[in-house]
């Protein structure tokens, strides 16, 4: 059965999932949604806290939530505070399937094993409990249709739903036009929900994604060692998931 309590990287991963298709929309920048809804959880869990544009840790205690505590603790190894941009533009190779295999443990979505041209193996999800999905959904579709400022968790979603670019799968078309600018509007509800939706902008749009030398990046993919940082710029494939090997030459891919 899913929970009550649901994590802002699990909801938006379900308002990215197409229930006709199974597929997730947006799957290249939903990666880096992913990361950043990392970082809103935590802050609204007392772990982190912004300074500035970058992010501190103030209490390294864990959550209890081993993918949240992983990213934690990546950033507590850090020592000092990391830019917004630096983290969510680090490799995150694997976030979204992690994401979605938890929503399976946790009985919100189920995998449907198929074939992509009759060759290769493909994985898609569909939702289980549709309530949950609807729940979300309401949530937004009531703040952008009243006006009233949301709650930090549903500010923070809808803020990282329109910079990973869900607006136009939410509300298509022209006559979802409207929806659009409201969704985009509600950035402003949330101070570190907006600090983390325009830093996925940022890394989308190439901003603040130069290497800096002679700092250890851990999480964000540098060598560890001293040498020089690579760019921050994400290095996702297609899909974002690594693919895995199956019978040696052949690969499961999941589908978008």
């Amino acid at each position: 059965m899913g929970r009550s309590r649901r994590t802002i990287p699990e909801e938006l991963l379900l308002l990215a999932l197409d229930p006709a298709t199974g597929t997730t929309a947006q799957p290249q920048s939903l990666d880096l949604g992913l990361a950043g809804a990392q970082l809103v959880e935590l802050a609204l869990a007392g772990r982190i806290a912004p300074d500035g544009d970058r992010i501190a840790v103030v209490m390294p205690r864990p959550t209890g939530d081993p993918t949240l505590d992983s990213a934690l603790e990546l950033l507590r190894r850090r020592g000092s505070p990391v830019r917004a941009v630096h983290w969510i533009g680090g490799p995150r190779l694997g976030l979204r399937q992690t994401y979605l295999s938890h929503l399976e443990r946790c009985g919100m979505v189920h995998a449907v094993e198929g074939q992509m041209c009759g060759v290769l193996p493909t994985t898609r999800y569909q939702a289980t409990e549709t309530a949950i999905s609807r729940e979300i959904r309401t949530r937004l579709d009531s703040a952008i249709r009243t006006g009233v400022p949301p709650d930090p968790r549903t500010a923070a979603l809808a803020a990282l739903a329109h910079a990973v670019g869900l607006g136009k799968h939410l509300y298509p078309g022209n006559e979802g036009r409207s929806s659009r600018s409201r969704l985009r509007d509600l950035i402003r509800h949330d101070p570190m929900g907006g600090l983390v939706a325009h830093a996925v902008m940022d890394v989308q749009n190439g901003v603040g994604a130069q290497p800096r030398r002679n700092t250890a990046q851990g999480a964000s993919g540098a060598p560890a060692g001293g040498g020089r940082a690579t760019p921050s710029a994400p290095a996702v494939p297609a899909s974002g998931v690594p693919s895995q090997p199956r019978h040696g030459s052949m690969a499961r891919v999941p589908a978008h």
